[in-house]
């Protein structure tokens, strides 16, 4: 019997009592077996894993395992405690534990285009991301309605198109009005966040910004970087009459579009397309392209090794 045409389908949550294992040191024998063996001393059942070593000999190894225990909520800090001290302290990882049921905090920042918006928030309102969006900021006003309609609280924080000389610690004033939306928990309940994700934010953000957030800003760039850095792609990708256009999500860094980059995909275009109409073709790939980062990024299967990724989708 089928449900209400108003009913959501909702994609299964995450098991109670799962957590998720990330890790990456120098490569040497031993190390499955050594995380494995800790796991299995503590009666965890290992439910998936996946691992990756750049090279056998003087490389780095990457590891993402996901396990299950009932009760782990519980106990989450003594496992994790326990396994610095008898793991990754012997094996100089790089590591974190996180429990897989809870939901991320997600901001989102954008300006006047709403594709890659409109698409982070109607899948979270449908479950497909286990996230939750507590605030939108914008530099323009426009986007408020919309926002809103979603339950989503959205705040305007203007940025002049010259901007501001930053101030002692390195923020424009803009930025020091955002810090104190994202990080205030007496002013945003359940913030600080733990994303935060350029929708179309057409604005460069200072280093010292993106410092307060490191592999924690996701950027979706309208082309296949590393062509076509920089402002109005699209319109130089016409110019160059290329053969595919594409869309890239990146991890921000304090060097414009060169962040690791965690997904990229393309699509053919010919000389009988006109600006408006890459324009159209390229927001689909946008929102393709940021979702899938997004949500691996939420699922904790990306690892970042120098500028590159690891991302065990």
């Amino acid at each position: 019997m089928r449900g209400p045409a108003s009913a959501k389908p909702q994609p299964p949550a995450p098991l109670a009592g799962c957590a998720r294992l990330l890790a990456h040191c120098p490569d040497r024998s031993g190390i499955v077996a050594a995380v494995s063996g800790f796991l299995h001393q503590r009666g965890v059942n290992i439910i998936h894993s996946d691992q990756h070593s750049t090279d056998p000999e003087g490389g780095r190894f990457f590891m993402r395992q996901e396990f299950y225990l009932p009760g782990l909520e519980g106990s989450i800090e003594e496992l994790a405690r326990d396994f610095g001290r008898e793991v990754a302290d012997r094996y100089q990882m790089n590591w974190s534990v996180v429990l897989a049921g809870r939901k991320k905090r997600v901001a989102v920042l954008v300006s006047r285009l709403d594709h890659a918006l409109m698409d982070l928030l109607w899948r979270v309102g449908r479950g497909e991301l286990h996230a939750e969006v507590p605030i939108v900021i914008s530099n323009h006003p426009d986007l408020r309605p919309a926002v809103e309609a979603f339950g989503v609280r959205f705040e305007h924080v203007h940025v002049p198109e010259v901007h501001d000389a930053p101030r002692g610690r390195g923020l424009t004033v803009p930025e020091e009005k955002m810090l104190a939306l994202l990080e205030a928990p007496e002013d945003l309940p359940g913030c600080p966040v733990d994303l935060v994700v350029l929708a179309r934010y057409m604005r460069i953000l200072s280093p010292a910004f993106v410092k307060r957030f490191p592999q924690r800003i996701i950027n979706i760039h309208h082309s296949f970087l590393p062509a076509f850095e920089g402002a109005d792609p699209y319109r130089r990708a016409v110019e160059r009459g290329v053969k595919l256009i594409g869309a890239t999500a990146h991890y921000v860094t304090g060097k414009l579009d060169k962040g690791p980059i965690i997904e990229q995909d393309v699509i053919r275009v010919s000389h009988r397309h006109r600006l408006d109409e890459l324009k159209i073709l390229g927001r689909d790939i946008e929102r393709q392209v940021l979702s899938r980062a997004v949500r691996w990024h939420l699922e904790d299967r990306v690892l970042v090794d120098g500028n590159k990724t690891i991302v065990f989708a």
